[in-house]
């Protein structure tokens, strides 16, 4: 289907493309040229990153980077690029996309794959989590607003139609004033350090979007029962940043003297939905569990006691309906989650918006995670911005 049957379509079903301010075009209208970074055996694409451009009729995926031959081979053939290249800077010079996605987890060359793609123009989705310490969180926020372009972190739940309905649900002030947010990481094998790092910054992230920024952070960080020293720092399975502990406790402090409370214990029983967001309000308890949309089903308890008495019982909450553009998004499962985040940054590009989950908002979840080390490492509450940005268990 070309645009113009394509957007008589929208408009004969009653659906629109995603509207900008007055001047700007609306997002659909303009073909945009995307490239993907990834590395097999490296972190790889991250969740589903080489294929988020094919969700949307007017992005043409011209290119695949990635070192490994037999990788880049198949990353080509799911998402239908073009061309493939070794070396992501030569792609990045030759191909000169609009938007680029970089995938991998592993994030030794983070710094180095957005420093390419900013200085090359081009728009940047990117796998969390953002950055190993605060000192390469702000090398990238630096090189994105040097570059004037928008960067978008796949933080998929930010996206979700079922959390942007809580926070419509928080703003209307339905469940009266919030009282305190409680969070938890996966808690399976990565429990405590590296836990926090890679699940931990979803549910930090969502924090900040209900919450607005954290004043400070007074945490409690241990191996089996005793604080941490230098000799419990170690590596991650994957190379996210040092990483320390298997128990995590954490109080966050927000404006009003709401506090959030992040925790991570390893154990022998676990379970998915413990992984989530717990919101406790003068009128009731929301449950966020932290799914992929379309999964992530939220839930809400009409009870001031926060205990299901007198005929109330949990309720499913609806996902937020009126999302502009999302008539666009094609595919399933976790594509249209990384579809949503992406809506949003096309978005951002043509309307000159921030992104929802912004440079800023991935460099406030390495804040909030490394103000937890730091708060052990003192011995007290710290306070954001952290001075510091040197990673806390470097001189543990």
């Amino acid at each position: 289907m070309d645009r113009r049957s394509f957007l008589h379509s929208l408009a004969a079903s009653g659906l629109t493309a995603a509207a900008g301010p007055l001047g700007a075009a609306p997002v659909g209208t303009r073909k945009y040229r995307a490239g993907v970074i990834g590395h097999t055996g490296h972190g790889n694409y991250g969740h589903g990153l080489d294929t988020v451009w094919n969700a949307f009729d007017f992005v043409d995926v011209a290119a695949v980077a990635d070192p490994d031959d037999a990788g880049r081979a198949q990353a080509m053939e799911k998402n239908g690029a073009k061309r493939g290249y070794r070396d992501y800077r030569e792609m990045l010079t030759k191909e000169k996309p609009d938007v680029v996605s970089i995938g991998p987890r592993w994030m030794d060359q983070r710094v180095e794959m957005v420093t390419a793609a900013a200085e090359a123009g081009a728009h940047i989705y990117l796998e969390k989590a953002f950055a190993r310490d605060l000192a390469e969180a702000d090398q990238i926020v630096g090189v994105v607003q040097k570059n004037k372009v928008k960067l978008q972190m796949a933080h998929q739940m930010r996206g979700s139609p079922f959390a942007r309905g809580v926070k419509d649900l928080l703003e209307r002030g339905d469940l009266g004033d919030v009282q305190e947010i409680r969070i938890r990481g996966k808690e399976d094998r990565r429990a405590g350090g590296e836990d926090l790092v890679v699940l931990g910054s979803h549910v930090c992230d969502l924090t900040r979007m209900f919450l607005g920024d954290p004043q400070w952070v007074f945490a409690h960080v241990t191996r089996n029962g005793a604080g941490i020293s230098a000799g419990d720092v170690h590596q991650a399975t994957e190379p996210i940043g040092p990483i320390a502990g298997n128990q995590i406790a954490a109080m966050f402090a927000f404006a009003n003297g709401v506090h959030a409370y992040f925790g991570s214990k390893a154990s022998g029983k676990t379970h998915p939905l413990r992984f989530g967001t717990y919101i406790y309000g003068s009128e009731g308890v929301v449950y966020l569990p932290n799914a992929i949309y379309p999964e992530g089903q939220p839930y809400i308890l009409r009870s001031a006691s926060w205990m299901p008495l007198e005929g109330k019982t949990w309720e499913k909450l609806p996902a937020k309906e009126d999302i502009p553009g999302m008539s666009m998004i094609r595919g399933e499962g976790r594509q249209i989650a990384n579809a949503l985040m992406a809506l949003d940054l096309f978005e951002a590009i043509e309307t000159g918006k921030k992104p929802f989950c912004s440079e800023i908002d991935g460099r406030w979840t390495t804040e909030m995670i490394s103000g937890i080390y730091q708060s052990q490492k003192t011995g007290g509450p710290v306070r954001f911005p952290l001075r510091e940005r040197r990673h806390p268990l470097e001189t543990l």
